[in-house]
């Protein structure tokens, strides 16, 4: 997607009368043309997440930021954002996992960044200490 200037101004726009944190978009919002996969829509004036289901029980977090600079989606979502989002959308209390595919399995379209939720907690993170 390349979106000329004046696409970019009603997008910036349309950012400004979101909310500041993640709303629930219902489905009779959402284009006709989405995967079949897509499970939930959710936005904010800085995100759009949307969730998938995925094989094995397992679920997708894909996010990318409202605002596009002339070239592509804006990048650089931090750490502390994904977990922001991940609580914003309902999954503050399950593990996720991002991953970073072989060489051969890329797939870069644009700068979006994706979590796994596995149907069971993962044994191999960290804790904190009570």
């Amino acid at each position: 997607m390349k979106p000329d200037r004046n696409q970019r101004r009603i997008l910036a726009r349309e950012n400004a009368k979101q909310p500041s944190t993640l709303h629930h978009v219902p489905r009779e919002q959402w284009p006709n043309f989405g995967p079949p996969d897509l499970i939930e829509v959710w936005r904010s004036r800085g995100f759009l997440v949307q969730i998938y289901v995925e094989p094995r029980e397992y679920q997708r977090m894909s996010v990318c930021r409202a605002l596009h600079n002339g070239d592509s989606w804006a990048d650089q979502v931090t750490w502390d954002e994904l977990m922001q989002l991940k609580r914003e959308c309902g999954r503050g209390d399950k593990d996720a996992l991002e991953v970073y595919p072989a060489d051969a399995d890329i797939v870069n379209v644009a700068n979006m960044r994706h979590l796994f939720f596995p149907p069971e907690p993962v044994g191999f993170k960290w804790r904190s200490m009570p």
